[in-house]
């Protein structure tokens, strides 16, 4: 059974950026509502704000290292695939160089790479755990800094590309805002207003409340409009089922008020929340309103009798019934003989089709073969696949057969060639896997059926190319959601699958690993030759053969240099006995060990 988690971080008081309001009451309050109303355990809930209690004995206190530790604790111990996350987030969010952050409590917009989380990594790594995840991003930009730049774009692109279900709390060219009056940021006041009214079953309702009731809250308190983003994954997001529909009586009864009316929710409330201003119920339309004159539209059967009515026909509808039979008449006469009409067409075209094959083979004993392309359907893209009306296709005879490798090689340039024609990119899986959907349209016996099917295997196999690829420069993320999109009918799925899982293990190998060496670094102080020597003693602890191996023992060696460096520049001093003793530091089986005794050795000659 999955179990249900949560992470709800709120900054207020960072030391780079201007205070906020309402981050730390934002994220309390989500954590709040999951635990009393949503199902949630209070032990499964994690609150990270500038008070919040320490969690499994670790600090709470929202830095950067804090995060990354209880995020890795949480994954390496307690999270199992399948698992439902909520992690939501309400402070300050940068773009540098193309790339989102997270800015934690000592995020510094002058060092953003060294002082942000990385929204990519931390996307990754719920991928990675295969969690089923949601995030909720209220995210606040600074007003004249270079960090102020449109937050947002690659979150959107990386939630479609690891189909991980996110809502923003803002457009990217928007700011988001917060309101002393509301206690809380506007997304935030409206996320809590969706989820207490019952708007909660599915991101779809989620999503449809949030467009409507942020822009109405900001148009209340007189501030820039603000438009939440959802970005919805191709599976059905049930957001908990743990989650109690309370509201569902009342949600139901306004949808069969309104169903039409397009301008206003119909999962508005029509009372208004605790503290939070709703607008006024939607205006019924005319036709459902009650007045004197409403049983006029009910049909004449249903119309109550009144004493004044009189009992016999009145003549003037007797003549129009009279009327209408010779008009019925000719209308089912004209409706016949349009059906006529059609049934001809059909058969006129039918026996058309029939007749082009036949032309087409008395063509082929011709160097050139002409084929009609059919009329292409409403439904299905006019480009894919389309061939030249006039297609020039040399004779093969048994004096000069095409070798395996040749014609693999000559329907893989026609694959790509139909990947251009569809403007879709060869080194993007999502890309791929659209064509392959899209080839899927043409069905057997239509004349491109064979080249959509030899298309679809080759394009499969560049699926798993590209998945492989990125496997191999330690992008396991990436490398996980491109092999999943090979389809399931194809020879390569097995193996698709397979690497997938090897990829999951080393995955996590490679997160656990890089942890080590991320706190390794963290150890080291410039110029303390006792810090480099901590920070190598963390970073062998990362096992040989394992990803990442190679970064630990390149940072290992780099170290040893530096710690040698150090004794060196002291040795320039003449303090002898203080560069004995750095060098002393350099451990052994490291690149500077042999060159530290030896400088040692040297070292103690001169100090004698």
């Amino acid at each position: 059974m999955a179990n249900n988690w949560a992470i709800a971080i709120g900054i207020n008081q960072y030391q780079f950026f201007q205070p906020l309001s309402c981050a730390q009451t934002d994220a309390e309050a989500i954590r709040d509502f999951l635990v009393t109303q949503g199902g949630f355990l209070p032990q499964q809930c994690l609150l990270m704000t500038e008070t919040s209690p320490p969690f499994r004995e670790r600090s709470t206190y929202p830095t950067k290292e804090n995060i990354f530790l209880l995020f890795e604790d949480l994954a390496a111990t307690c999270w199992r695939p399948q698992d439902r996350l909520w992690f939501f987030f309400s402070g300050y969010g940068v773009n540098h160089k193309g790339q989102d952050y997270l800015m934690p409590v000592e995020g510094d917009p002058n060092r953003i790479e060294e002082t942000g989380i990385e929204v990519r990594a931390l996307m990754q790594s719920l991928q990675v755990a295969a969690l089923d995840a949601l995030l909720l991003f209220d995210i606040n930009r600074a007003f004249g800094t270079h960090a102020d730049a449109r937050v947002g774009k690659e979150t959107i692109e990386l939630a479609k590309e690891l189909q991980i279900p996110i809502i923003l709390s803002c457009q990217p060219d928007e700011f988001s805002h917060e309101s002393s009056e509301l206690g809380h940021g506007f997304f935030t006041a409206a996320l809590l207003e969706a989820l207490r009214y019952g708007n909660r079953t599915n991101l779809a309702n989620l999503e449809k409340y949030l467009s409507v009731r942020t822009p109405e809250l900001c148009q209340h308190y007189w501030r820039p409009t603000q438009t939440p983003i959802t970005i919805f994954v191709s599976k059905p997001q049930v957001i908990s089922p743990q989650l109690e529909e309370k509201s569902e009586p009342r949600v139901k009864e306004l949808a069969q008020v309104a169903p039409n009316n397009s301008l206003s929710s119909p999962q508005l409330p029509s009372s208004p929340a605790p503290s939070l201003p709703i607008s006024p119920s939607p205006q019924l339309p005319s036709s459902l309103t009650p007045s004197s004159s409403s049983s006029s539209s009910l049909p004449h059967s249903l119309t109550p009798s009144s004493p004044s009515s009189p009992s016999s026909p009145d003549p003037h509808k007797r003549s129009s019934n009279n009327q209408f039979l010779p008009h019925l008449l000719l209308g089912s006469i004209a409706t016949i003989l349009l059906l006529c009409l059609i049934v001809v067409v059909l058969l006129r075209d039918r026996k058309l089709a029939q007749i082009l094959p036949a032309s087409s083979k008395l063509a082929s004993n011709n160097t050139k073969v002409v084929k009609v392309s059919p009329k292409p359907s409403p439904t299905a893209s006019p480009i894919v696949l389309a061939q030249p009306e006039i297609q020039s296709t040399p004779q093969v005879t048994s004096s000069s057969q095409v070798t395996p490798s040749a014609d693999e090689s000559k329907q893989r340039n026609q694959a790509l060639l139909e990947l251009e024609k569809m403007s879709l990119s060869p080194t993007q899986a999502s890309d791929l896997r659209q064509a392959i959907n899209t080839a899927r349209k043409i069905q057997p016996g239509e004349p491109l059926y064979t080249q959509a099917q030899d298309n679809i295997k080759i394009w499969s196999r560049m699926i798993l190319d590209l998945a492989q690829d990125r496997a191999k420069q330690k992008l396991y993320a990436g490398a996980i959601s491109a092999a999943q999109l090979v389809p399931k009918d194809q020879l390569v799925y097995p193996k698709a699958q397979t690497s997938i899982n090897q990829w999951r293990l080393e995955a996590k190998q490679y997160v656990s690993n890089t942890t080590l060496i991320d706190a390794a670094v963290g150890l080291i102080r410039s110029g303390q030759a006792s810090s480099y020597n901590r920070a190598i003693e963390v970073a062998k602890k990362v096992p040989q053969g394992e990803p990442g191996f190679d970064v630990a023992q390149k940072s290992i060696d780099s170290w040893s240099e530096n710690i040698l460096q150090l004794a060196k520049t002291r040795a320039a001093r003449r303090e002898f006995q203080a560069a004995i003793a750095t060098a002393a530091l350099v451990p052994e089986g490291t690149a500077a060990y042999k060159k530290a005794q030896n400088a040692i050795t040297e070292w103690e000659k001169n100090s004698q």
